[in-house]
């Protein structure tokens, strides 16, 4: 679901949950004035705390997600950094190959991950497992030429961590979601909660203030956020993860790649 229309469906439950409990503590107060506002606060204020819970749970749960996506990225473009400067000791044509795999390897997952196209993304990550596929295999046939060499050893260890960290951002960037028992939780008491902000405020025959949208509003501002940190890609842009350290790798391999060619020339 864009992150728009959840923003717009959470503020229309939140309205019609204050709507609807407004009511039927206006209800109430009509046919008794015995109900006392005390326990209904009482109760309204445990229902809110135990709102608040969850949602700083599920807040700190989504924060927690994109530190780590954002950590991983780092970490990401020192591995690759590590793999493009141990393949300087593979043979020709190997290492022109492999240079030339992991450059397009480091292109495109720059780039993907900033777009808000899945379909694009998707591509990538196939296409990520296929070059992957070509890296590992041009790695053991340059082994297999000397088993006993520790630079191999050192080339074929950083490919692992390279494809490692691939799989844990696949895995908490893709693929790691906030449960939806906890999605389920929160619009319960998001409901429940609401309802009875709308009660007390029946009850008390209070009328209906401007405090009621801005609360609506508040509510699902922090409720879309929650959901854009919890989504990498479809999310608001200042919560995607910058990929910056990508970026200034390829920046430095193009450098160091033209610097070469003109000393070449």
């Amino acid at each position: 679901m864009p992150i728009l229309a959840f923003f717009v469906g959470t503020f229309i439950l939140v309205m019609a949950a204050i709507e609807g409990g407004y009511r039927l503590g206006g209800s109430s107060h009509r046919r008794s004035r015995q109900e006392k506002e005390s326990p209904v606060s009482a109760i309204e204020g445990s229902i809110l705390a135990l709102l608040a819970f969850i949602l700083a749970f599920t807040f700190g749960t989504a924060s927690n997600r994109f530190d780590a996506r954002r950590e991983l990225v780092r970490t990401e473009a020192n591995a690759i950094r590590t793999v493009w400067d141990r393949s300087d000791f593979l043979r020709e044509p190997e290492r022109g190959e492999t240079k030339a795999l992991l450059r397009d390897y480091l292109s495109a997952r720059a780039s993907a991950f900033q777009s808000a196209e899945e379909e694009r993304l998707s591509r990538v990550l196939d296409e990520a497992e296929r070059i992957q596929d070509r890296l590992w295999k041009l790695a053991v046939e340059h082994a297999s030429q000397d088993m006993t060499s520790d630079i191999a050893a050192l080339y074929l260890q950083s490919l692992n961590e390279m494809f490692g960290i691939h799989a844990s951002r696949v895995a908490i960037g893709l693929q790691m979601r906030i449960p939806p028992g906890i999605w389920l939780s929160l619009g319960v008491l998001t409901l429940l909660g609401m309802s009875m902000v709308g009660y007390q405020a029946g009850i008390a025959g209070s009328k209906r203030t401007l405090a009621m949208p801005i609360l609506g509003l508040a509510f699902a501002s922090i409720v879309a956020l929650i959901s854009s940190l919890d989504h990498p890609i479809a999310g608001f842009t200042f919560t995607r993860v910058s990929q910056q350290p990508m970026i200034d790798l390829l920046s430095d391999i193009d450098r160091s790649q033209k610097a070469i060619r003109e000393l070449a020339h």
